[in-house]
């Protein structure tokens, strides 16, 4: 198994001078070096033919000795030496302080086709941040994230990446829903593939300890490896640096609101300096559409992650970025500018983005207010968003009266559509045909421009969880499945149609299909 190493993080930044492998404060380093846990009986659950072959590896590659060693951690790949990332961060708001890999380890970096990959390891064991972890990760989250790594890039949506996931044969204690009754699981390994897995939490870090020579070498790092088009370190690169992440940032979470998809643990710690989604941990998909909702039972109460807030939290972590920034600018002006640009981009885009969705390709002056009122309706009765989009794709211009028909399936309780239910909704659909009449597009082609927006496949909790339940008993059939379903998640997949469903009944308050714990 040959592989184009280039490390450069791990080269050219500075490395913790302490090689123990014991929980520790560490200073003036982004990284520590520490090697993956042996684990007891690896065996491959799955890997990404796609993530395969990008890294430079042959197809075949998967079922060799080397593959399975290497990313398992079983084996070091020749000439590199693994580490894990320093960083700190805010968690629900609140300063964490040091933060740190705590169960992933960096293996290496290749670059192959000119794109440079960063590959580690989560659940390998302990590193010097693990704190009072094990460093090591169970089935049902890592099923979760290697689904949702691939998942969420066919969305279209600025993701971290997933290589391969394995059983580690190890068994794993875990209190799942943190009610003191711990019991053990099997453990499981994700290979993850991000070009870097830099945070917003690795400048905090130095920041907070006025560490401003450090803070630079890492920003300059940065830039240089995945910002080269801003030029050469200065203050002014510094603020187009901080401009660049704001508007990935944006981008990434435009996104997450177009699909439906609630991040759930949005601490500045897990915040992708490439406006990447990353750390899949409590994740879930709107199943009945609700601004208020958040996975994260850890979030239950005030509800800080919850879909309508992700836009503001978003901002609030820039801001972070931004405070950290700072000792290398010492300006305040112009990250106020940018911050306040995000704001006002955001509902801009936020508009487009909602425009895509109902098909529309000629901007109106009351589409904002059409959009509320859609939004407004959808919160009468509890209503599946995914569906409900993709289902008001089949709507023809001149049919307002039949509007409510063609959505029908989108709701979890049809009987409870009627009297003032049915009558906003009539309203409704008959102010969008009016405003249809303004488009050029045939019905037919605003249908597939819809649907190229509209996913009809999302890897909804429940889903996941049963993917899980049958590796659990040693199948894996419904893992490749859900894989290879979600690889075309705008395509109709007639053969796939049991996936198009509303969250079935017995999964609404079963554990893992709707709240879930950060415990894994």
């Amino acid at each position: 198994m040959q592989l184009n190493i280039k490390d450069t993080f791990s080269r050219e930044l500075p490395s913790d001078s302490v090689e123990e492998n014991t929980r520790r404060k560490v200073f003036e380093a982004t990284h520590s070096y520490v090697s993956p846990r042996l684990p007891k009986k690896p065996q491959l659950i799955h890997a990404s033919k796609e993530m395969v072959n990008a890294i430079g590896l042959d197809k075949d590659a998967i079922n060799s000795n080397d593959f399975l060693e290497v990313f398992s951690g079983s084996k070091v790949y020749p000439k590199t030496k693994p580490y894990a990332m320093a960083y700190a961060g805010h968690q629900f708001g609140n300063w964490a302080g040091q933060l740190g890999d705590g169960r992933a380890i960096n293996l290496f970096e290749v670059v192959h086709n000119q794109k440079r990959w960063a590959l580690q390891l989560k659940g390998s064991g302990e590193t010097p941040y693990s704190r009072q972890g094990d460093g090591l990760a169970v089935l049902r989250s890592s099923v979760r994230e290697y689904l949702c790594s691939e998942a969420m890039y066919h969305l279209g949506v600025p993701t971290t990446r997933a290589l391969s996931l394995m059983f580690s044969g190890d068994d794993v204690l875990r209190d799942m829903l943190y009610d003191g009754n711990s019991d053990y699981e099997k453990g499981a390994i994700v290979s993850r593939v991000a070009p870097t897995f830099i945070r917003f939490g690795n400048f905090e870090l130095f920041a907070a300890r006025n560490d401003k020579n450090n803070l630079k070498k890492l920003t300059d790092y940065t830039i240089k490896y995945f910002y080269p088009e801003i030029g050469k370190p200065s203050k002014e690169t510094y603020i187009k640096f901080f401009k660049a992440v704001s508007e990935r940032t944006l981008e990434m979470i435009v996104h997450w609101q177009r699909v439906g998809f609630v991040h759930g643990v949005m601490n500045t710690d897990n915040m992708s300096i490439l406006g990447l989604t990353i750390d899949y941990g409590p994740y879930g998909w709107l199943e009945g559409f609700d601004f208020g909702w958040t996975p994260n039972t850890t979030d239950r109460q005030n509800k800080r992650y919850r879909f309508g807030n992700q836009p503001n939290i978003g901002l609030w972590n820039l801001l972070q970025l931004a405070n950290s920034l700072y000792l290398l600018v010492e300006e305040a002006e112009p990250f106020e500018a940018i911050l306040n640009d995000y704001k006002t981009n955001f509902e801009i885009k936020s508009l487009q983005m909602m425009r895509s969705k109902l098909g529309f390709e000629i901007e109106d002056e009351n589409d904002a207010k059409l959009i509320a009122n859609l939004e407004d309706c959808l919160i009468l009765s509890e209503t599946d968003m995914t569906i409900f989009f993709r289902v008001l794709a089949n709507y023809k211009k001149g049919e307002g009266g039949k509007g409510l028909e063609i959505i029908m399936e989108a709701f979890y309780k049809p009987e409870e559509i009627k009297d003032l239910i049915s009558e906003k909704w009539k309203v409704w659909f008959k102010t969008y045909d009016q405003r249809l009449t303004k488009e050029v597009l045939v019905d037919n082609q605003r249908l597939s421009k819809m649907n190229l927006v509209n996913p009809k496949y999302v890897l909804r909790n429940y889903m996941a969880q049963l993917a899980i339940d049958k590796a659990d008993k040693g199948d894996n059939t419904l893992i490749n499945e859900l894989f290879e379903l979600l690889k075309k998640p705008y395509d109709e997949q007639p053969k796939h149609q049991e996936w198009f469903a509303k969250r079935p009944e017995w999964a609404r308050s079963k554990v893992g299909c709707s709240m879930l714990s950060c415990s894994s």
